[in-house]
Formats: structure tokens, C-alpha cells, sequence
């Protein structure tokens, strides 16, 4: 029987008066109202009311009737399942039957209201959902063939793995067919729906729709010139994904798309634009780029420059013609979150520095206040990974617009120019480097254009040939570049004081001592800029603080240079609350400068040491409440344990012995204790970090604590978490050089578990130089413990150190592998070619160090007779050879 449900006259009344009061902009009204309806939600039939306005109460106005159906939406998303039966049933029939509403947005409410019933697991439970939809599609009134259709897309967005699998009994088969034939429907907002709803499919290459994917690139090819934006916008997005899935499929037909994907670039409607823009983009991905696209660069390279322009929207978006506004507070909104990154220890290499496996942040991100993504973005972007497959094969094509563009007298299509030259810096950098000493004064010349947008983009398009300006003597490019990017970070405008802080960050990271002699000019700036800036370039500002400290390590450390440093960063950090995420950036910031200033670091560190342990007590303690009883307090954030870490690390590493006191006068051992057995593997990876560095700085404090330590160190060796495994693998590393021999007990808690992750095929090349290093550290000071297992470990520890720089580490770790061979020689025999690589890799090894070499290899030489050793030492590569006669006379 039909569930008969009647509203009372009063009640509906002040349903209606809450929905009307809901619709002011008054926040302290709209408070009331959300109490007011948690309050209603108590009743079981005020579900039904909101029903009954959405579909029933046509005397309403639209807005409230959708309102009341939004509000209906939020009650089944939080307590559908406490729904009475009656109402469910109820809700589910009264959708159905007013699907086909006259008016569109009460059509798509109704839609929304169905899919939300639907994924709350609702599809088993209301088996006449989809053929009840899929039979309203025939039918002859548009409103509910489109009110049907825009359900089914909504419910293919939300549940398209459920529709794909047995739990239904595989409705797709039926379902895909049926939108295929609205391919060709004659309205467009049909054929619209029509394609979104397949397009749901493609990726997860759902077998319904491969089964008939030919027919589906037909019908796709015939859409290809609707007039309606919107389907031309569903079908470059399909032709886009098939290019992921269905390649096979797509090449016979490969010339044509392209074409046509270069009109599509073009289109007026820039939805379609940008989707179509795409394509070049995933293509690029794609081994058959190159020769799918060589024979159309030289029309496709103008269509992506000319996409480069910002549009009139974008400039009026972005303020353009504002020049000065560094007086106007931010809105907080416009502030990004920012994520640390927590400490992860890694071997010096010979070439640059540390090597740090991760992506490049110099992104094309100068306009992150527009709608993030657009077409001059995605066309950027677009000629950066082109650049990267066609390297200096794109030149032809690009440096003749490139004159035009960078000489032009307007400036938005300058400014595209220069855009053009960052985006391709990276792929075409070797066919750029003839053209450099011309545009590089040209660029510098740009950083005082009078248009601010110009004056930004120039910023990053000169920090994409940092690594270039630095290799030429300072005087020529570097100098006058740095001089320039000074004075643009003191830029009247924000956006270019943020453009001008980035850029010399990554300057920083490349010129490295480079920079030392204009250390007090460049102080000079960013200690002026403290005063000038407003709140999200502050943010940026302690990034260019702290890469600078790593960039120029201990020459920081002058008297002249403190004194102009530190007050500023004190006086923001005596400023901010123990609560306010600004304290991030900071601490991060602080951190490089202590490490950087070492002793320098003293008079500052009382304080920021005593406020770095109050953090990391403050956030255990929130977080052993929140644990204890969740719904009476909330979770901590611990990214402030986590940073607060990581600046005792820098503390520790800075101040070396110094730190002892410090320690001796906290509770910081009993902290790490908890920090180590976090849940959150970022906090465990921090913890060993600080672990490794205060074993370093006053042993005598942690040693109490070992026995506690180690096991809890032995369940971290797990490279499931990459970073966690490698700061605990290089903690006991450092623990055992300070136990010497009393870490024998120790041994069988962690020996297994590294030699299982040193024989791990495609284990980062960071944790195989740490677990190597820790393992030569256990047998340096447990010779007998660790050599009987050599044979299983030898071969891959010599490859993973032939690379790093001769250091303490490495020197360490040595000795050990040495110890252990004279203890287990027959351990070695087999590998023994790789053991002279690996000794080879060493420039200048000390001389009790180089005795143990000589021992071993002629030991090795007199055991297996000259005859032996020459044929092995045959198979030896040309410079190995050498090198092992030269400096070891075998």
C-alpha cells in the first residue's frame, strides 16, 4: 500500500520560515538556524517534511524548495541509517516520481538527493532504482528523460566501482549500451549526459564498456563537431583517457585526432580548450609521443604559446593592473597549508651535496590565486614535458616566436614570452645555452618592468637558469642577478616579492658558497623585508632564511651576521602562539640557521630549546586525552611534534656537545621514548632522527636508555616506511659506535632485518647506503656477531658505497667490513671483485686505514698465487686496475 503522509499545517509553516531565515547572509541568523534544525532532526517525520517541499509544495519559490531538498541531502548523508522504514520509502518514491520536474534545478536536486541515497549503500537496497531511471529515458517528455539522465551521470560518478561488480548482478551491461544510443540524441544537454555517464568507465576499463568500445570511439568521433561546448568538452576529456587506456584502439586514428585536438585547443569555450590542451600533456606520457607528434609541431608549439597569454579574465582576476599593494593584509584564505617535510638523514655524493629523491618544487605555480588550473597552466605545462621528450628538436619551432614574444611592446604577450622560456628551460636547456649570455641580461633587465605581472614571471623564468648563471664567473651574470632579485624582494608588490623570495631560494641552492661574499647584502634584505611583509609572503621569506643557512653552512656563523639575523627571527617567535601554524615555516627556518651557526646558535638556544620540548609534551599529552575519551577532546595536529623535532635535531646537530646541559634539564629521552612508538610514521622518523643526533651530541644521556631503545628501533627496520627505516637504520648506526663492544646483546634485535633490506631489490639508493653503513658500523664493534653472515651481505654493500664521499661515516663503516674479513675470510672470496671496487672508490682513505686495505688485497694476492691473480685481476675494468697498482701495488 502507498505510505500515506499528511504535513501538519503549523510544522510546515515553520519548516518554511527556518528555510526563508536560512537564505540571509547574516552569520549570526545562519547560526541559529543550523541549531534550530539539529534540534528538528530529532523528530522522525521532519525528513518527510523537507521531502514534501522539494517535490510537492509547487507554490514555493525554487531556491527554498532546493534548499529544503539540500538540507534533506546533509540529513541522509549523517543519518540515513537511523531513517523509520515509512520515511525512507517514502523519500525513495517521491524522487522517482518528480525526476522529471519541471524546473532544472529542482530536477538536479532530486538528482543529488538520489545519488546520495544510492551511495550510502542504497543500490543493493533499492533494486528499481537504475531501470526505473534507465526506462525513464525513453520517454517522450524532455524534463524527465534529462532529470533521469542527470540522476544516472551523478550516480556513475559516485558509484562506479559498485556498478562494475557482481554485488549487482553487472547492471552495466545493460546500462552502457543504452547511453551509447543517446550519442546521437537531438538535444545537447542528451548527448551531454550521454557521454559523461560513459566516460565514468574508461579508466577502470570496465568490461561492459571495452566490450563495446569500438562503437564508443564511433559515436565519439561523430560528436567531434557538436555545437553544444559542453559535449565537445566530454569528448575531448574521453578521447584524453583513452589515450591512458586504449591506445591500441586510438592509432589507426591517430593523425585525425590530433588534428582535430589542435582545433579543440583553440576553441572559444576555454572549458573545451583546456580539456582538449590536456591531451598534449597525457600524450607526452605516452612512448609513441615522438612519433606521433613530429610531423605537427610546428603547429602545435603556436597553439601552446599562444595558450600561454593570460586571458582578460585572468588579469582581471589577478589584479592585474594593480601594481603596489603591500600595504593590504592577506586574507587568510589565500593562504596555502603548508606541509612539512620531516628530517630524512642521507650520505654526501661526489657530485653536488646531498642528493634528495624528490620532485623539483619550482612548478608553474605564478598565479595560484586564479582557479588553479587553466589553460595558460596546462599550456605551460604542456610545453615543459614536450620540451623534456623533444629537447633541442623543439628549438626550431620555438626560437622564432621567441623573438617575437620577448621584444614585444604589449605587455601581456611579453610576458607569455618569458613564460615560454622558463617552461622550456628544462628540456631545451643544452640547445638554450648559445642564446643565454644575449637573454639572460635581457631577463635581468626585465625584473624593473613597470608591469608588476612581467616583473613576477621574469623572477621564475630566471631561477629555471640559475643552474646555468652559476656555472659562468660571478661577476658576469651572477652578480647583477642576485643585485636585481634583491631589490625585487623588496618589490612594492606582493606577488613579486613572493616570485622574487622563490626564485632566490632556488638561486641559493645553486650558487651555494657562491654566495658568501655578499652574505651582508643579502641580510640586509631579507632582514628589511621581515618589516615589510604582509602575513603569506612572511611564510616564503623563512624558506629563503633557511635555504640560505643551508646553502652557506658555517660561513654564516660572524658575529656581524647574527646580529642582523637573529633579533627578527626571535622577535616573530617570542610573537606567535604555541597554536599558530606560522610557527612551522619558522622553526624549519630556525633549524638550518642553528645547524648553520653552531655555536653561534648559543646565546639564542635556551629558549627555543625549552619551547621545542613544551611542544612535543603539549601535543603527546592532547594526544593521550583525545585517545582516552575522543568525543570530549579533539586530536592534536602533530606536525607541531613533528617540527619541534626536527628543530631539536638541528639544536643538537648545531650545538654538538653544548647541547648536553640542555638535555640534562628536560625530560626530552622520556618524550622520544613515547614520539618513537607513534602511530604516525612521520613522528617515528623525526624521533630517530633526533635519536641519531643527540647519540652524537652527549651519548652519556641516552645511553640509560638503550636497552628501552633498541627493540623499539628493531620493529622500525621495516622499508614499508622508507623514511621511518632509514632514520632508524642510521640511529643504531651512530648507537653503536658510541656502545663499542656492549652492543653485542643488541645485535640479533636488528642484524636479520638489515641484511634483508641491503638485498632488497629496488631499495632507494638513500637506504641502501644507510643500511650499509650501519651494517659496517655492527661489525666494526662486533666483529664475531656480524662476520658470519658477510656472504650475504658483501656483494651489495660495496656496490652502494663505491658512490658516497670519503667521511666518518664511510670511514667507519670500512674499518668494519675489513675487521670482518679478517675474522671470516672465506666470507669475501667470491665477491672479492667487488670489494676492490669498492675500496678503489676511496680518494684519500687515512693511513691505518689504507694498512687494512693492503693487508687484505695482498693477503688475498699471496693466498691464490700470482697466476691466479692475474687472470682474476684480467676481468678488472682499465681505471680499477690502475688505481689498485698505483695506490695498493697489487
Amino acid at each position: 500500500m502507498e505510505y500515506e503522509w499528511k504535513p501538519d499545517e503549523q510544522g510546515l509553516q515553520q519548516i518554511l520560515q527556518l528555510l526563508k531565515e536560512s537564505q540571509s547572509p547574516d552569520t549570526s541568523t545562519q547560526r541559529t538556524v543550523q541549531q534550530k534544525l539539529e534540534q528538528l532532526n530529532q523528530y522522525p517525520d521532519f525528513n518527510n517534511y523537507l521531502i514534501f517541499v522539494l517535490t510537492k509544495l509547487k507554490s514555493e519559490d525554487e531556491p527554498t524548495r532546493s534548499l529544503s531538498g539540500l538540507i534533506l541531502k546533509n540529513n541522509v548523508k549523517a543519518h540515513f541509517h537511523n531513517f523509520p522504514n515509512g520515511v525512507t520509502d517514502f523519500i525513495k518514491s517521491e524522487c522517482l516520481n518528480n525526476i522529471g520536474d519541471s524546473s532544472p534545478l529542482i530536477r538536479a536536486t532530486v538528482g543529488i538527493l538520489i545519488t546520495t541515497i544510492a551511495s550510502k549503500g542504497e543500490l543493493q537496497n533499492w533494486p528499481e532504482l537504475l531501470p526505473k531511471l534507465c526506462s525513464l529515458l525513453d520517454s517522450e517528455d524532455y524534463n524527465t528523460c534529462e532529470g533521469a539522465f542527470g540522476a544516472l551521470q551523478k550516480i556513475c560518478e559516485d558509484s562506479a566501482e559498485i556498478l562494475d561488480s557482481d554485488v549487482l548482478d553487472r547492471p552495466l551491461n545493460i546500462m552502457i549500451p543504452k547511453f551509447l544510443q543517446f550519442f546521437k540524441h537531438s538535444s545537447p544537454k542528451i548527448r551531454s549526459h550521454a557521454v559523461a555517464c560513459v566516460n565514468q568507465f574508461i579508466i577502470s576499463r570496465t568490461q561492459a564498456l571495452m566490450l563495446h568500445i569500438d562503437s564508443f570511439i564511433e559515436n565519439l568521433f561523430a560528436l567531434a563537431g557538436d555545437e553544444e561546448p559542453e559535449v565537445r568538452k566530454n569528448v575531448c576529456r574521453a578521447l584524453v583517457m583513452l589515450l591512458e587506456v586504449r591506445m591500441d584502439r586510438l592509432l589507426p586514428h591517430m593523425h585525425n585526432i590530433v588534428e582535430y585536438m589542435l582545433q579543440r585547443t583553440q576553441d572559444q569555450d576555454e572549458n573545451v580548450a583546456l580539456e582538449a590542451c590536456e591531451f598534449w600533456l597525457t600524450l607526452a606520457e605516452q612512448p609513441i609521443c615522438k612519433d606521433v607528434l613530429c610531423r605537427h609541431l610546428s603547429k602545435l608549439i603556436p597553439v601552446l604559446v599562444n595558450g600561454m597569454k593570460y586571458s582578460e579574465i585572468d588579469i582581471i582576476l589577478l589584479k592585474g593592473d594593480v601594481e603596489e599593494d603591500e600595504a593590504i593584509p592577506d586574507s587568510e584564505q589565500d593562504i596555502r597549508p603548508r606541509f612539512h617535510r620531516s628530517r630524512t638523514v642521507a650520505q654526501q655524493h661526489d657530485e653536488d651535496g646531498i642528493e634528495e629523491e624528490e620532485d623539483d618544487d619550482d612548478e608553474l605555480d605564478d598565479d595560484d590565486t586564479i582557479s588553479d588550473w587553466n589553460l595558460r597552466k596546462c599550456s605551460a605545462a604542456a610545453l615543459d614535458v614536450l620540451a623534456n621528450v623533444f629537447r633541442d628538436e623543439l628549438l626550431p619551432h620555438i626560437l622564432p616566436l621567441l623573438k617575437e614574444l620577448l621584444f614585444h611592446p604589449e605587455w601581456v604577450v611579453k610576458e607569455s614570452g618569458i613564460l615560454v622560456l622558463g617552461a622550456i628551460a628544462e628540456g631545451c636547456m643544452q640547445g638554450m645555452i648559445p642564446y643565454l649570455p644575449e637573454l639572460i641580461p635581457h631577463l635581468i633587465q626585465c625584473l624593473s618592468d613597470k608591469k608588476a605581472l612581467v616583473r613576477s614571471i621574469t623572477c621564475w623564468t630566471l631561477s629555471r637558469y640559475a643552474h646555468w648563471v652559476v656555472s659562468q664567473p660571478p661577476d658576469t651574470y651572477l652578480k647583477p642577478l642576485m643585485t636585481e632579485l634583491l631589490k625585487r624582494i623588496l618589490d612594492s608588490n606582493k606577488r613579486v616579492q613572493e616570485a622574487a623570495c622563490s626564485a632566490f631560494a632556488t638561486l641559493e641552492e645553486e650558487a651555494c658558497t657562491e654566495l658568501v661574499p655578499y652574505l651582508a647584502y643579502i641580510l640586509d634584505t631579507l632582514v628589511f623585508a621581515f618589516s615589510k611583509y604582509q602575513h603569506k609572503n612572511l611564510l616564503i621569506l623563512y624558506d629563503a632564511i633557511g635555504t640560505l643557512a643551508d646553502s652557506v653552512g658555517h660561513h654564516l656563523n660572524k658575529p656581524e651576521y647574527i646580529q642582523m639575523l637573529m633579533p627578527p627571527l626571535i622577535q616573530k617567535w617570542n610573537m606567535l602562539k604555541d597554536e599558530d601554524k606560522d610557527l612551522f615555516p619558522l622553526l624549519e627556518c630556525l633549524s638550518s640557521v642553528a645547524t648553520a651557526l653552531q655555536s653561534g646558535f648559543l646565546p639564542y638556544c635556551e629558549p627555543v630549546y625549552q619551547r621545542c620540548v613544551n611542544l612535543v609534551q603539549k601535543t603527546l599529552a592532547q594526544a593521550m586525552l583525545h585517545n582516552a575519551q575522543p568525543d570530549q577532546y579533539e586530536a592534536p595536529d602533530k606536525d607541531f611534534m613533528i617540527v619541534a623535532l626536527d628543530l631539536l635535531s638541528g639544536l643538537a646537530e648545531g650545538l654538538g656537545g653544548n647541547i648536553e646541559q640542555l638535555v640534562a634539564r628536560s625530560n626530552i629521552l622520556t618524550l622520544m621514548y613515547q614520539c618513537m612508538q607513534d602511530k604516525m610514521p612521520e613522528v617515528r622518523q623525526s624521533s630517530f632522527a633526533l635519536l641519531g643526533d643527540l647519540t652524537k651530541a652527549c651519548f652519556q644521556h641516552v645511553k640509560p636508555c638503550i636497552a628501552d631503545f633498541m627493540p623499539i628501533l628493531g620493529t622500525n627496520l621495516n622499508p614499508e616506511f622508507i623514511s621511518v627505516c632509514n632514520n632508524a637504520t642510521w640511529a643504531i648506526g651512530e648507537i653503536s659506535i658510541q656502545m663499542g663492544i656492549e652492543m653485542q646483546p643488541y645485535i640479533p634485535m636488528v642484524l636479520h632485518q638489515l641484511v634483508e633490506i641491503i638485498n632488497r631489490p629496488n631499495t632507494p639508493k638513500t637506504l641502501l647506503e644507510n643500511t650499509a653503513i650501519t651494517i659496517g658500523r655492527l661489525g666494526y664493534v662486533c666483529p664475531q656477531e656480524v662476520a658470519p653472515m658477510l656472504q650475504q651481505f658483501i656483494r651489495p654493500w660495496c656496490t652502494s658505497l663505491r658512490n658516497i664521499r670519503d667521511n666518518e661515516e664511510k670511514d667507519s663503516a670500512f674499518r668494519g667490513i675489513c675487521t670482518m674479513i679478517s675474522v671470516n675470510p672465506s666470507g669475501v672470496i667470491q665477491d672479492f671483485i667487488f670489494f676492490c671496487d669498492a675500496v678503489a672508490s676511496w680518494i684519500s682513505p687515512k693511513d691505518d686505514l689504507r694498512d687494512m686495505f693492503c693487508k687484505i688485497l695482498h693477503g688475498f694476492k699471496n693466498q691464490v698465487g700470482d697466476e691466479n691473480w692475474r687472470r682474476f685481476s684480467d676481468q678488472f675494468p682499465l681505471p680499477l686496475k690502475e688505481r689498485l697498482a698505483a695506490y695498493y701495488g697489487v
